[in-house]
Parts: structure tokens; C-alpha cells; sequence
């Protein structure tokens, strides 16, 4: 299983986007994507480094905000999903 963490658009180059995610930056393919991609969508991007799907900002926030939170918590709470 994959999980794809939304990264915010910084910069659009031809063909390719230079997006951020928990503070680290990342330039990706834009091949992938039919829709144009402007700064300030969310990408989900494959290990590979291709963007294979834009998000709805507030879906995405919403999902960093979560994951956010999983860090947050610590180790054995992650591993055994106790809810607080």
C-alpha cells in the first residue's frame, strides 16, 4: 500500500511543478495530469515522482492536518490506533 501525502504547488514549469510537503520540497512530473496545474493546487505524487492527481485544497489540508497529527502522536499509539 501507498500513501500519497498532498504537496502544495510552489512554482509551474514546463512540465514539471515544484511542490512542498511537511517542509520539503520536491520537484515532479507533470506528465501524468491532463488538467493544468497552477501554484497553490495539491498534487498526490508517486514514489517515482510523477503527479498523478489534483486535490481539492480543502480535502487536502484536511489530510495533512490529520497525518499531522498521527506524527504527533507517539509510537505505540500509531502502531495500536488508540484514539485519544
Amino acid at each position: 500500500m501507498c500513501l500519497a501525502a498532498p504537496s502544495r504547488v510552489l512554482e509551474v514549469r514546463e512540465g514539471t511543478a515544484l511542490t512542498e510537503c511537511f517542509g520539503q520540497l520536491r520537484e515532479v512530473s507533470l506528465l501524468l495530469l491532463d488538467d493544468e496545474v497552477v501554484v497553490g493546487d495539491y498534487l498526490l505524487i508517486q514514489a517515482g515522482g510523477f503527479a498523478f492527481e489534483r486535490v481539492e485544497a480543502e480535502r487536502a489540508e484536511e489530510a495533512l492536518a490529520l497525518m499531522a497529527e498521527l506524527v504527533a502522536k507517539g509510537d505505540d499509539e500509531r502502531r495500536w490506533g488508540h484514539v485519544a
